[in-house]
Order: structure tokens, then C-alpha cells, then sequence
């Protein structure tokens, strides 16, 4: 996981998994609900990934805690959801 972090010039804290090879998932598992402030840094993220590797898709897991406005913003920005 910390390979995928450095490759993309990330934070360390970014918590990212390979889905497939062409997949990268954003990992956001947090007790708490997914609110907009949460979703922009979100994008900014897949912005950094996309930016290294165009044909990238980019997902991002995470709990079902997340705000209908958020779902809307990461629908707009092709972030595709996967609830664990």
C-alpha cells in the first residue's frame, strides 16, 4: 500500500488498495458520515492519481455513512463507490 502512495506522490496517510490493474481505491473507512469537506479532498486525490496515469480508475471504499450531495460531486467527478 505504501508503494502505491509513493508512486502517485501522495501523503502517507492516503490509504490507497489495488483493486485490479487498472482500478485504485481510495480507502475511507471512518465511523463518521462523508460530508462534502471530506469528499473535496477526496477528488483532489483522484485529480493527483489521474494526473500520473490517465487510463487510472479511480474508486473509493468506504462505509455507507455518506451524504447525498457528496455522492453527487463524486458521481460528477467519475469517482466510482464501493461499500464495505
Amino acid at each position: 500500500m505504501n508503494n502505491l502512495t509513493n508512486k502517485y506522490g501522495l501523503n502517507s496517510r492516503v490509504k490507497l488498495e489495488e483493486l485490479s490493474e487498472n482500478n485504485i481505491g481510495i480507502v475511507k473507512l471512518i465511523k463518521s458520515r462523508i460530508i462534502q469537506k471530506d469528499t473535496h479532498k477526496i477528488i483532489e486525490i483522484a485529480d493527483l492519481i489521474r494526473k500520473t496515469d490517465s487510463s487510472i480508475i479511480v474508486s473509493l471504499i468506504c462505509n455507507n455513512n455518506i451524504c447525498s450531495k457528496s455522492l453527487a460531486l463524486l458521481k460528477e467527478n467519475r469517482i466510482e463507490l464501493i461499500f464495505k
